[in-house]
């Protein structure tokens, strides 16, 4: 299956192939073959992303720098744990269901995960989980009131400057894009609330 935009999946109006460069549907492409082998479906956002499709582009690769295994520090199941702590503080719904999704894949635990996404102080969580969860959900929380306590925290439940520097990323890239998938509310895949469990 290809990328088609023949639905409109969010508040925006749905993308045109036209104004879409060849070089970057080669690329949505891969994205799409990839979703379809891993999860049956594509995710609908990705349907909605390429109306800007220099910024989609510069949102994949950002995103890319931070989930490449091979080049990061944390784990992405850490990293999709972070994601769901900033998505349920924020009350990002859409965010919730994809990245429960995800995190259900990677663990294989769907009640843990269950418990993670809708209170994490109620999941059992080794010392340096709950260490991320707790600076994920203050620096979500609390902007205005981040000071070197968050680092020394992170410090003291054993994560390195890379670590600390990565957990920051991520925490800044989901509650950047929880910001703008809760404005523009794609339609969330059916397969996303039952798929890994």
């Amino acid at each position: 299956m290809s990328l088609e935009f023949d639905e409109k999946l969010s508040h925006l109006e749905k993308p045109s192939r036209a104004d879409v460069p060849d070089e970057h549907m080669k690329i949505y492409e891969e994205n799409v073959a990839s979703m379809e082998k891993n999860w049956g479906f594509i995710n609908n956002l990705f349907k909605v992303l390429p109306l800007n499709s220099s910024q989609y582009m510069g949102f994949l690769h950002f995103k890319a720098s931070l989930f490449t295994p091979e080049t990061c520090y944390l784990s992405n199941a850490d990293k999709e744990m972070i994601g769901l702590v900033v998505s349920s503080t924020n009350g990002c719904n859409y965010c919730l269901t994809t990245h429960s999704d995800y995190l259900r894949g990677m663990t294989n635990d769907p009640v843990w995960v269950d418990q993670l996404t809708y209170n994490y102080r109620a999941a059992k969580l080794t010392e340096k989980q709950r260490a991320l969860c707790d600076y994920a959900y203050f620096v979500t929380a609390y902007p205005r009131e981040i000071t070197t306590e968050q680092v020394d925290k992170l410090r003291e439940a054993g994560f390195n400057d890379h670590e600390i520097l990565e957990a920051a990323y991520v925490a800044g890239f989901f509650n950047y894009t929880n910001r703008w998938v809760s404005t523009i509310e794609p339609l969330a895949n059916p397969g996303h609330y039952s798929h890994n469990r």
